[in-house]
């Protein structure tokens, strides 16, 4: 299929606008294991300006405003915004495009993203204007999703639909981010400009009550996959979900589903001359 940013853009942006409202309760337990690494690696103190690019319902802005960051949001979903002005009302929110934010030069003194880069259209664009509004020397830090080899929860996923489904049901338009390696990762910083670049693997655990939570976790709070799921035949859908079920059974632990889960964290700093 051929790559077509508009196309992208506007599946994203519908696919987010339908999961704004069960986000939360779904698929945020997951990105929320990355949040306080992601804050650590922008190195920013109380007081600072800080905005959480891509930001959804606003969890890491609130975190950095935690811990004495000046925290905004941007965020290309209305629906998301809205959702994060209402769970955040001392913060500031607004919609707009991570390839061109409207946001000064120089007026920022960390940029950050919590797996919000894989899904914008030019992800090279977005880190350019990461770097744009960053002060010099200051830090630009975001996280992505390690490939399924890593990744056990979408990999649980992905070899249930191997064996009973279809893995191109979706059609979906292809992704602007091929993140899933960190030298995907390193080379974007590097090409985007920033030096003292830093990149690693991070192994969490996404703990669930029972093996269907994570194809309703992953239907109702994704995009992409979300669409690879509902794309299915009802028929296979039912001996994905049993699949997975089967597959979990090694995770279980005190009565809980701990998931293996994995995600690429990247950070890098604008040139002091720039």
């Amino acid at each position: 299929m051929t790559f077509d940013p508009n196309a992208i853009r506007a599946f994203e942006h519908a696919g987010w606008e339908k999961a704004a409202p069960d986000y939360v309760a779904t698929f945020a337990a997951a990105t929320a294991e990355y949040v306080e690494p992601l804050l650590d690696a922008a190195s920013f103190g109380s007081g600072d300006n800080l905005l959480d690019l891509c930001c959804g319902p606003g969890h890491v802005a609130a975190a950095a405003a935690a811990r004495g960051a000046t925290a905004q949001g941007l965020d290309f979903s209305l629906a998301m915004v809205g959702l994060a002005r209402r769970r955040n009302p001392a913060l500031a929110f607004r919609d707009g495009l991570a390839e061109k934010m409207p946001l000064g030069d120089a007026t920022m003194d960390a940029v950050v993203s919590n797996f919000g880069i894989h899904h914008v259209a030019h992800p090279a664009l977005a880190v350019a204007e990461a770097c744009r509004t960053l002060k010099p020397g200051r830090r630009f830090a975001f996280t992505t999703w390690a490939a399924p080899a890593e990744n056990i929860a979408w990999r649980l996923l992905f070899d249930a639909i191997d064996l009973y489904g279809d893995r191109n049901a979706a059609n979906a338009p292809p992704s602007g981010g091929g993140l899933a390696s960190e030298e995907a990762v390193s080379r974007l910083f590097r090409e985007s400009g920033f030096t003292d670049i830093g990149v690693t693997t991070l192994h969490r655990e996404w703990r669930l009550a029972r093996p269907g939570d994570l194809i309703s976790a992953l239907r109702r709070g994704t995009v992409r996959t979300a669409a690879l799921i509902e794309a299915q035949r009802p028929a296979a859908l039912l001996a994905i979900e049993a699949e997975i079920a089967r597959q979990a059974a090694a995770y279980r632990r005190d009565g809980w589903y701990e998931i293996p889960i994995a995600a690429i964290l990247g950070h890098g700093a604008k040139p002091q001359s720039a």
